[in-house]
Parts: C-alpha cells; structure tokens; sequence
C-alpha cells in the first residue's frame, strides 16, 4: 500500500513538475516574444527617425542649392553643375551650350522704383524664364541681375532660338512695377578642350558684347582662336 501512494506521489510531483517546467518555457516565450516585439517596435523607431533626418537632409540640400529670391538654382549650384556638365559633354563629345543674361538698366530700374520693388522683378523675370527653358536645361541666379541657362545636348544656334523666347517672355508685357523691360545675352557653345572657367567667360564676354550694342541683343562667342563676328546685328534674329 506504502508502495502505491509512494508511486503516486512520484507521479504527481513528476506531473507538477512537467506543469511547472511548460509554465516556465510558457513565461520564457512570452517574455522572448514582448522582447522581440519590443525590439521590433524600437528598430522601426529608429528607422523612422533616420528617414525624418534623411528627408531633412535632403530639404536642407535642396535649400543650400536655391536662390532664396527668385527660386532659381544659385551661383554655387551652377558653378557644381557647370563643371559637371562640362566633363561631360568633353567625354562623350556631347554638344553644351551656355546663356548668360541680364536686364537691361536694371540699376536705374532699382534706383527709380527702389530695391524690394526690384526683387520683385528679378522674381517675375525668373519665373518667365523658367516658362520658357526646357525641362532638361537649368535657369540659375549667378548674381544680381545676372542669370545663366545651362543647355545640355544643344548647338549655339538653338542657344540662340531660346534667346528670342526668353526676350519675348520678358518684354511683351509690363514686369511688376518697372514696366516694360528688356534683357541682354550672351551666349557659348562648348569647344573641345574647353575648361569650364573659359566657357562661362566666353559667355560672359558676350553678354557684355551685346549690351554695348544696346538693349535687347544678343552675341553669340567666337571660337577662341576666331574673330569675334557672331553679334546679332539690326534686322537679324539677335536684334529688337
């Protein structure tokens, strides 16, 4: 008798024991679980975060590249894109032209209308040439009154077709309080070799070449080795 409730008692301490043993490894899992659900919960915290600092990162790039008046890329930006672009078309002999373009008189536009009025039409006059450009080219703001267009897979002549539409953009109808106002441009086409410190001056010296032609012009660079014969004369397409 001693016997039997000696092997009952073995069986039910065995049987409390398994029972205590599958609540611990119960206890175990659900504890391994809440940790994986916590770890779970903390990793997509984090990955969360990171991508809030990514997107802000990525903002604050895209500020630092704007000009905050106009909206435009700024003289840092195009300079960055200018020496990009050049590489380039230079490595894969791709044709790169360059417009550079200022308003005409936009001193005695400020000094007759004051300067919040004339950021107002430097704005206006950005956003006309922005109507005009193609989506493959880059407006920018390289200082002042001055902007310049980027033109990716584009010969000096169709330079020359965005320049009668950027004038006819700007002066076909009055720009905020200035009136009617007219712009000037210079214009470059890449040259084998060409360093892009040159290109930008060759297209800078244009633009100079065609304001002391008067207002509304337009000069196309010469080669750097050639006369400079490629200023839009009266009646031609370069000329009011």
């Amino acid at each position: 008798m001693a016997t039997g409730v000696t092997a009952t008692t073995a069986l039910v301490a065995v049987g409390a024991a398994a029972a205590l043993l599958a609540l611990a490894l119960v206890l175990v899992l659900a504890r391994s679980h809440r940790r994986a659900r916590d770890d779970r919960r903390r990793l997509e915290g984090i990955a969360r975060q990171l991508a809030l600092a990514r997107d802000e990162a990525r903002r604050n790039r895209l500020l630092a590249d704007l000009d905050g008046l106009t909206g435009l890329h700024n003289r840092r930006y195009f300079h960055e894109l200018l020496a990009r672009e050049v590489a380039r078309a230079q490595r894969y002999g791709r044709q790169l032209a360059l417009v550079v373009f200022d308003l005409d008189d936009f001193k005695s536009i400020n000094d007759r209308i004051g300067h919040l009025a004339g950021d107002a039409v430097l704005a206006e006059t950005a956003e006309r040439a922005r109507g005009v450009v193609r989506s493959a080219d880059i407006a920018c703001r390289v200082g002042g009154d001055e902007f310049a267009v980027l033109l990716p897979e584009v010969s000096g002549r169709e330079a020359e077709l965005l320049c009668l539409r950027l004038r006819e953009a700007v002066s076909s109808k009055p720009v905020a309080e200035a009136g009617t106002v007219s712009v000037s441009a210079g214009i470059a086409e890449l040259q084998a070799g060409e360093e892009p410190n040159a290109f930008f001056e060759r297209a800078d010296e244009a633009l100079y070449r065609a304001k002391e032609r008067g207002k509304g012009q337009f000069v196309r660079a010469a080669g750097r080795s050639a006369p400079s014969d490629a200023t839009r004369r009266p009646g031609t397409a370069g000329s009011p």
